[in-house]
């Protein structure tokens, strides 16, 4: 042993016993370092990707019982390796019922009420929410997330306006408060009872504004039938753009847009009833939902009796529209997998999804087309 040897050892000593002071001073103790094994490989920018999938069969009924084996996911046709499937069973439902209450849906609007309370009656459970929007002159959020029988409670407590409509204004609010009060792994849905149309949102209010100021100026130098084929241009543009950042709002909460419109065939009367049907597709379309067309037979007849009948027809449609939304919901799976591209923030990804099973009656399957890629 060397002269330095005792040195050496004393001075472990009192590093053994100032650490086992400290320690005793303070009752939570230092985590152990993250040991890696050689052969693990972990992928801290990874990004966790919520896939909702509707699978019915061509009967409409929900295809229950399906797991990872079953699903194939791309994105960017490039195939993605499936990490968890989550059936409607196990994972909590988050509904947000947007109802419009102006003018334009005021015929139909107490059978509405009621076949829309009683859908939320059938299809929610304890553990599921319901939050209520009506579409109206601005967003308004009558209850937030609550039990089934307080939201039928809400929405029997509707009255109908005669006020403009902030159709894009209500779905972004009501995409926004999902995504930051609900979970992230339940299912996101926004329901909306409504013609599509808006009049009011605060995006088309402004850029109509200033369409009218920027055209009003070359009013002198243009020929009457240029300044109303340039007004509607320009209008149709501003229209697209916030259809565009509505549904960026839908994709960032990872949540499933569906519309009934009760115009029903009367949609075709004008062209901005047109657009109205048309933004409620697309949302639909992109997200994994459904928008329902419903055939209404009018109600304002002179006749009552026919009135009558035709309110019962109606009612017995709007039924079915109800029912075949329910088996969706039911038939519901979150697909998440971790992307294994690289995007730049806020880029939008392509997403294929099939489902590897052969049934008699075929399969109906709906799911999201794509996601924004969001901030790390």
């Amino acid at each position: 042993m060397t002269p330095r040897t005792p040195h050496i050892l004393l001075i472990s000593i009192l590093i053994t016993a100032i650490a086992a002071v400290t320690f005793g001073q303070n009752p939570v103790a230092t985590p152990p370092p993250l040991i890696i094994e050689d052969d693990e490989v972990i992928n801290i920018d990874s990004r966790l990707v919520i896939v909702p999938v509707s699978v019915t069969d061509g009967n409409g009924r929900p295809v229950k019982g399906l797991g990872v084996e079953h699903f194939s996911i791309f994105e960017n046709k490039r195939a993605q390796s499936i990490v968890e499937v989550s059936d409607a069973e196990k994972v909590p439902l988050e509904i947000a019922l947007l109802f419009d209450i102006s003018g334009s849906t005021d015929p139909m609007f107490k059978f509405e009420q009621e076949t829309a309370a009683k859908f939320l009656q059938d299809v929610m459970r304890p553990e599921d929410r319901a939050t209520i929007f009506t579409i109206g002159e601005t967003p308004i959020m009558l209850q937030p997330r609550n039990v089934a029988y307080r939201s039928i409670e809400t929405i029997r407590g509707l009255q109908p306006t005669k006020q403009y409509t902030a159709f894009y204004d209500t779905v972004m609010a009501a995409a926004i408060y999902l995504r930051e009060n609900a979970s992230p792994k339940s299912r996101k849905v926004v329901i909306a009872i409504t013609d599509g149309e808006d009049t009011n949102s605060e995006g088309i209010k402004r850029g109509f504004s200033a369409v009218y100021a920027s055209i009003g100026e070359r009013i002198n130098s243009i020929t009457t039938k240029e300044y109303r084929d340039l007004l509607v241009q320009k209008r149709n543009e501003i229209r697209i753009r916030e259809q565009n950042k509505t549904l960026k709002r839908l994709q960032d909460a990872d949540t499933v847009f569906y519309s009934v419109n009760p115009a029903g065939s009367s949609y075709k009367l004008n062209k901005i009833s047109l657009f109205g049907q048309s933004n409620m597709q697309r949302f639909a379309d992109e997200t994994g939902g459904t928008a329902f067309l419903p055939k209404f037979l009018p109600i304002d007849l002179k006749s009552n009796y026919e009135n009558s009948s035709n309110l019962s027809q109606n009612t017995e449609t709007l039924s079915r529209i109800f029912s075949a939304l329910k088996n969706e919901l039911q038939a519901q799976y979150l697909v998440q997998y971790y992307s294994n591209n690289e995007f730049p923030p806020n880029k939008y990804v392509d997403v294929e999804t099939s489902v590897n099973l052969n049934l008699p009656q075929g399969l109906n399957i709906r799911s999201r087309k794509g996601y924004f890629v969001k901030q790390q």
